[in-house]
């Protein structure tokens, strides 16, 4: 089995520059990750984009539906910042492709040292492999339907709607 994994940028792929006091993106860490993570599946990793979700416009989401319905593979994982990741997964998931489709991310980037983008990405790798048809954010060791997602600001985690 192949997974793909796009990059789209987010937490998970900044930079901090000492210079200047700002995060920015250079290169994704992803080949580095899975490295790191001695991960044994065959991963196919594509860069879509490197932004801040925040700045994720309508046709970026239409760019990764795009490239979500193109891909050979039916398990895909896309790294996604975290402020509008539940948005992505909804336009995902109302495109009604057949494929299982994992969104994850981090809350502090990967080059800090104390991620939790490595065991996101983890758990995202695990959970596409065995979760049927559907679009899922994957985040802190767990799993939500895109339909029932939340990214609670006060805890700075995700949760079931309710």
């Amino acid at each position: 089995m192949t997974v793909r994994v796009f990059v789209t940028g987010g937490t998970f792929d900044k930079e901090y520059d000492e210079l200047t006091g700002t995060l920015h993106f250079e290169e994704t860490h992803l080949p580095e990750m899975l490295r790191r993570g001695r991960c044994m599946l065959d991963v196919q990793v594509e860069v879509l984009m490197m932004i801040d979700s925040l700045e994720m416009k309508e046709s970026h989401r239409a760019r990764v539906v795009e490239a979500c319905r193109d891909a050979a593979e039916s398990r895909l994982v896309i790294t996604h910042g975290t402020d509008t990741m539940v948005e992505t997964a909804q336009v995902l998931s109302a495109a009604l492709l057949d494929k299982t489709i994992v969104l994850t991310g981090a809350m502090v980037p990967y080059a800090f040292g104390s991620s939790d983008g490595l065991f996101n990405l983890g758990s995202a790798l695990s959970f596409v492999q065995t979760l049927p048809a559907g679009v899922y954010i994957a985040m802190n060791g767990r799993y939500f339907t895109a339909d029932n997602v939340e990214k609670n600001r006060n805890v700075g985690v995700f949760e079931e709607r309710g």
